[in-house]
């Protein structure tokens, strides 16, 4: 507690205090009294200290939002689900579609743990059965498949599931059908399990032109349901209503589109959700790195060959191209939104339609660099404009930065 003293008093301390100290001492106890004296006096008359008030500089709309958005991203974390939500309610896909969408995500937060411990668990080498494209199955083929059937079957919104490990397409049983048909392809580049690169999961969502459903007790028989199946299944990418990829890497990014722009969610696996981390990805104009696989250069068309030594010369700036080859189309398509660039699958002399399937590979794919300011195409048209024929019709692609793919063109021309 702080006690007021009286001036009488401080005089009264000072004039008995005299006589005990050196004049040297009596003259700084004077100067030190009087400030004190000073002090007491402006308390009792109630002397006030005010801040100096120094004019507020203008801060423009924008500078507050930069301010407001700045603050926002530094504490906001949106996952996947709260984004689907979002859009949902802003009307861009409706409830079911929204689970179908959670289901496929789920399916690939179990195949990245899969994968993960696919040398632990003994999950690497072959199943030792062959798909219906002649490809030797691996063993995450087959349970990777079964992952994603499940998962969109017990969502209760597909109608028909195609894969590429199914010889045709599957119809899910009435009991649990919606309206959605689900396209996709478990493992991309099943062939990387074994040496631990990178690999991923690619699916696209169709709307039906009718439903299909099995019914055992109709008079149709199960060919011809299975017919009617495959008759759904087979549309152009145009009418894709959402597509996407999982890449399994040094990271787990879940990237999607619903027709109105490109997002991608990296998982983190302290909480186990996918969390937005690349917000309207955007292509760039050009790149500086194409992805062919070369060992198939003495296969290719001529024409093809031209481009890839135009490729390899030095250019303005004293340095090629940058040749990088993942084998895994997922892996391609992701540095390629980064990055940009060119990827090329063509045909040749052994594989006249090339070696990528057009329903559940070169489709979505297509969709997600599209959205993103991309081009894709056969080396004739665009490969959206292409309707299957069959459910594992396969395609050439060259796919890529705009720049870049007309570039490409102009040597095919």
């Amino acid at each position: 507690m702080v006690q007021a003293i009286s001036t009488s008093s401080w005089n009264l301390l000072f004039s008995k205090s005299h006589r005990s100290i050196s004049p040297v001492s009596r003259l700084n106890l004077q100067y030190h009294g009087s400030h004190i004296q000073t002090f007491v006096r402006r308390v009792s008359t109630g002397v006030q200290c005010k801040a100096v008030e120094l004019p507020l500089a203008e801060t423009t709309e924008t500078e507050v939002q930069n301010k407001k958005e700045k603050i926002k991203s530094q504490f906001a974390i949106e996952n996947l689900t709260t984004w689907l939500l979002k859009q949902e309610q802003a009307g861009s896909i409706d409830a079911e579609l929204t689970v179908v969408l959670s289901s496929i995500s789920l399916a690939c937060k179990q195949i990245a743990a899969l994968l993960q411990r696919s040398s632990i668990i003994n999950l690497t080498g072959a199943q030792g059965t062959i798909n219906i494209q002649g490809e030797d199955q691996k063993k995450l083929d087959v349970i990777s498949n079964e992952l994603f059937c499940s998962c969109l079957r017990s969502s209760g919104r597909t109608g028909i599931i195609a894969s590429e490990e199914e010889d045709v397409p599957v119809a899910v049983e009435e009991t649990f059908s919606g309206n959605y048909i689900v396209v996709f392809d478990p493992i991309d580049g099943s062939a990387n399990i074994d040496t631990a690169l990178t690999t991923g999961s690619i699916f696209g969502i169709y709307g039906p032109d009718r439903q299909c459903l099995i019914d055992l007790d109709d008079t149709s028989t199960l060919d011809q349901a299975r017919e009617k199946c495959i008759v759904n299944v087979c549309q152009p990418g145009s009418n894709l209503l959402a597509a996407g990829y999982c890449l399994y890497s040094s990271s787990v990014v879940f990237t999607i589109s619903l027709g109105k722009g490109v997002y991608a969610f990296t998982l983190n696996p302290s909480y186990g959700e996918f969390v937005l981390t690349h917000e309207n990805i955007k292509i760039p104009e050009t790149g500086k790195i194409y992805s062919f696989n070369e060992g198939n250069y003495d296969l290719f068309d001529e024409k093809l060959k031209k481009y890839l030594d135009h490729l390899r010369q030095p250019g303005p700036d004293g340095k090629p191209y940058s040749g990088r080859y993942i084998g895994c189309l997922v892996g391609e398509i992701h540095r390629m939104l980064l990055r940009g660039g060119i990827y090329g699958n063509p045909d040749n002399k052994k594989a006249k339609s090339g070696n990528l399937r057009l329903l559940y590979e070169c489709a979505p794919m297509s969709f997600l660099i599209e959205q993103a300011g991309g081009i894709a195409t056969d080396g004739v048209q665009r490969i959206l404009d292409i309707k299957p024929d069959q459910v594992h019709q396969r395609t050439p692609i060259f796919i890529g930065s705009p720049a870049e793919v007309q570039k490409l063109q102009k040597f095919l021309a």
